[in-house]
């Protein structure tokens, strides 16, 4: 993969790492609650939210951590600022 490429591909983990750590303010949990309830390292949700690194994760994991937020797993992948929508009730 070129580099250029390489860079988009992250960018696309970082920001819905950015959403993922938006959700889970918004629901009041730390961390490690989050990591608590979806049985993962703290280690691991840290870095999957850290906008500074490079690290993917699987389809899987991400549904894992929207079922533990409860929101809609198209909430990380909405481009628009207007989150509320995919809140479950």
């Amino acid at each position: 993969m070129r580099k250029k490429d390489t860079d988009k591909f992250f960018s696309v983990y970082r920001e819905i790492g950015r959403k993922i750590a938006f959700y889970r303010n918004l629901r009041g949990l730390s961390q490690e609650e989050l990591a608590a309830k979806i049985e993962v390292s703290t280690s691991h949700l840290s870095k999957i939210e850290a906008l500074n690194t490079n690290i993917s994760f699987s389809l899987d994991m991400l549904l894992l951590i929207a079922e533990g937020l409860d929101v809609d797993i198209a909430a990380f992948f909405n481009t628009t600022e207007v989150q509320n929508p995919y809140m479950r009730k």
